[in-house]
């Protein structure tokens, strides 16, 4: 017999994903340096002890905003990536991630904020957490078609892994009306990379 949640478990659910959605908001629009606790209280309509019941510090809570957007950026590249070849399931991955990075709520927190605000090693371990094993499972496949072969299986992945996340720091660096420009020169350099200079 499944579990049913009490009413007050279910208002506490509610409030963390209150609370979250949020953050994101006013860590996206002020900046996490701009924003403080309380901003977060106000806005969720909360107390800062509610804030606090569920995040020990801010920085844990910018963690679980960014788990949030990272998850669902994720999750995006995997529901795109569909075809059998591997050619084209990389493409269509790549596709998919650059298309998150045009996201504004997305880049500004995951490639403008985190870094600073965890510090390069702790907004790295992020980054690998939630990309870096798609990244190998990319690079095997191409591999096994005949890709990526002029390296080592480690390098060809660190390779990658550092070429997605400068397409994904330019994309936030970029302004709005040039984001398309700059995500097809990207994505082109990209496949040069990834496929020996073959076309797609």
């Amino acid at each position: 017999m499944p579990d049913v949640k009490s009413r007050r478990d279910l208002y506490s659910e509610a409030t963390r994903a209150a609370l979250l959605s949020e953050a994101t908001t006013l860590f996206a629009s002020r900046g996490y340096a701009g924003t403080s606790l309380t901003d977060v209280a106000t806005a969720t309509q909360v107390t800062r002890g509610a804030v606090y019941h569920h995040f020990a510090s801010k920085q844990a809570l910018l963690e679980a905003v960014l788990d949030q957007q990272e998850s669902w950026a994720m999750e995006e590249v995997v529901r795109a990536a569909t075809s059998d070849s591997p050619v084209e399931a990389a493409l269509q991955g790549v596709d998919a991630f650059l298309d998150r990075c045009c996201d504004p709520v997305y880049a500004r927190l995951c490639w403008i904020e985190a870094p600073g605000a965890l510090g390069l090693q702790r907004w790295r371990e992020y980054e690998e957490k939630y990309s870096y094993g798609l990244i190998e499972n990319l690079v095997t496949d191409l591999r096994g078609a005949g890709h990526l072969t002029e390296s080592g299986q480690e390098t060809a992945v660190q390779f990658v892994f550092w070429m997605m996340g400068g397409a994904a720091a330019a994309l936030a660096d970029t302004a709005e009306g040039e984001k398309v420009r700059v995500r097809d020169e990207w994505r082109a350099l990209l496949v040069r990379s990834l496929l020996g200079g073959s076309s797609a």
